[in-house]
């Protein structure tokens, strides 16, 4: 995978109420480069009076190392997502999902690449999540997700990922 260390590929901004600057991902329908089509399952579970959904640190040697995220992957030809999301979460995590629906979908462009993210909300599965990569991971609440840095397309300020896990967490809270 080639990455694209350019400068100008690199959008400075304030992230969030973190009031911190980084590279940061961005819609961009006039990206040139081919869209990569990724899964990302976020397993959810409920704690009390809380969802939690888990996140996974980014190992090093990857792009955006240390960061974290909701694991996933690259939907390969041929797959369907639900396929994709399946395989991902086995092999990162040695779980298998019996249970997905979407949450939702968006395309950002960092500066590595341009991906359509494909989020799932994953409450059914068997085993018990464990990095298979050597990746961290970290049970949070949906709600407030306190965990740092996070990938920058969470952060963006078009996305819709962290407000619809925050109402899922209300709605879940109420049944």
């Amino acid at each position: 995978m080639r990455t694209d260390t350019s400068t100008s590929a690199e959008v400075r901004c304030k992230v969030d109420r973190l009031n911190v600057e980084t590279r940061t991902a961005c819609h961009d329908p006039t990206d040139p480069r081919p869209l990569t089509r990724v899964v990302v399952g976020i397993l959810a579970r409920r704690s009390f009076d809380a969802v939690h959904v888990l996140l996974a640190q980014r190992p090093p040697g990857k792009v955006y190392a240390g960061y974290w995220e909701f694991p996933g992957g690259k939907i390969e030809i041929g797959e369907t997502a639900l396929q994709a999301l399946a395989r991902e979460l086995d092999e990162e995590l040695g779980v298998t999902v019996n249970g997905a629906r979407a949450l939702v979908t968006e395309s950002f462009s960092y500066p590595h690449a341009h991906v359509q993210l494909e989020f799932f909300v994953c409450d059914q599965f068997v085993g018990e999540p464990c990095g298979r990569e050597g990746q961290r991971t970290i049970w949070q609440p949906a709600k407030h997700i306190g965990v740092t840095p996070l990938l920058p397309a969470l952060l963006h300020p078009a996305s819709r990922v962290l407000p619809a896990l925050a109402a899922l967490s209300a709605r879940r809270a109420d049944a």
